[in-house]
């Protein structure tokens, strides 16, 4: 069953209950630490389900077990995390690049807005990365955090989120408005996604969940000389920056710096695996 107290200290939290911005944090760095996102760990028996979840049994594998999971997962349970602790929590929806020209759907990535100490703040810990560590004020001007910076910028009827580290140049993480969302909004991409990729041999097309990180990923490539394959995506913050694995791409960002370099050997890929899933690192 949920259970707030297991959830802090499954995240390394246990009595972190006040409700406030530096607390916000707190939590925030934290989850992204404790728990990896893992493209993998949604279980596709019976296809793939986004709205009708049971959040005990999804609660028991992503945050007891600590396998993670995809944005689905991990900012549906952070929601209710904070939510419990007394946060004014909004769900919100975003696009990335990908999704909207596979897709063609405004609601795709999930995360949240939270308004506390008379402040909001963008929420998101269900990005594979390179993204925020800790949240954003939803404001003018750049955010710099442990060597990146961050900006949003008006957008249509809502922001563009984008980053940079320290030699890479401006790119967009996704779009998003501020309309306030319920589960529910993700319907017609459960439905989507099903009917194109459920039924499909995994040989011949993947699933895309979670693989919004293509544009953003090929312009760090562009700017530190890495080069292109496609395959597995997990992620997981350290506590100066991010690691992810994209296929056989495994990208570093340590104190705004950032390295992509291409696995070659398939045991270092596993040995990559295992270390971004546990978060333990040689």
């Amino acid at each position: 069953m949920f259970d707030v107290d297991q959830y802090l200290q499954r995240i390394g939290c246990a009595g972190e209950t006040g409700v406030d911005a530096a607390t916000l944090r707190k939590l925030h760095k934290a989850h992204l630490m404790a728990l990896p996102y893992n493209g993998a760990a949604q279980d596709l028996a019976d296809g793939i389900v986004l709205v009708d979840i049971d959040e005990d049994a999804m609660f028991e594998r992503t945050v007891v077990d600590g396998r993670g999971g995809t944005c689905f997962q991990l900012a549906r349970l952070f929601n209710r995390l904070l939510r419990e602790l007394g946060y004014d929590v909004t769900l919100m929806a975003a696009s990335t690049a990908e999704g909207r020209e596979n897709i063609g759907l405004d609601v795709e990535h999930m995360f949240n807005r939270v308004a506390v100490d008379g402040q909001v703040w963008v929420v998101d810990v269900g990005y594979p990365g390179p993204s925020f560590i800790e949240p954003l004020l939803l404001t003018e001007g750049v955010q710099s955090q442990y060597g990146c910076q961050y900006r949003l910028v008006e957008h249509g009827d809502g922001y563009a989120l984008q980053r940079r580290g320290r030699v890479s140049r401006w790119s967009v993480v996704y779009h998003f408005t501020m309309d306030a969302r319920t589960w529910e909004d993700w319907r017609e991409l459960e439905v989507h996604l099903n009917e194109r990729y459920a039924r499909t041999e995994p040989a011949e097309d993947a699933c895309p969940i979670g693989r919004g990180t293509d544009r953003l990923f090929s312009q760090i490539e562009a700017d530190t000389a890495g080069e292109d394959l496609l395959d597995v995506l997990i992620g997981r913050t350290i506590d100066n920056g991010q690691v992810v694995l994209k296929g056989k791409r495994y990208l570093t960002v340590r104190d705004g710096r950032e390295e992509v370099r291409t696995i070659t050997d398939d045991d270092e890929q596993r040995e990559l695996i295992t270390s971004v899933l546990s978060g333990r690192f040689s």
